[in-house]
């Protein structure tokens, strides 16, 4: 079974439990899933993903994980409401 991207997963060997967030696909067959670990480390940084052999790895989850959706700013340019002010001074 190929692990899809955004699922839950499980390094089998190590017990590590994350998100894949990547697939990569070797010359001669060889392909690693880069799993995401969940929480922070003790200082509060995101831990650092890990490469883990396809084979190694278990689905916890058959779909992948909901992302919520970004909000996107307004764009940038003229405000439609602006006003020029005349100053003498200048």
């Amino acid at each position: 079974m190929s692990i899809k991207l955004g699922q839950k997963v499980r390094d089998t060997l190590t017990g590590l439990e994350g998100v894949a967030i990547s697939r990569t696909e070797f010359l001669y067959g060889c392909v690693r899933i880069l799993v995401q670990p969940h929480g922070l480390t003790k200082d509060g940084a995101v831990k650092e993903p890990v490469f883990v052999d396809e084979p190694q790895v278990e689905a916890l989850r058959e779909e992948p994980i909901k992302l919520p959706t970004a909000r996107v700013p307004a764009p940038a340019g003229p405000r439609t409401d602006a006003t020029r002010h005349i100053d003498a001074r200048r």
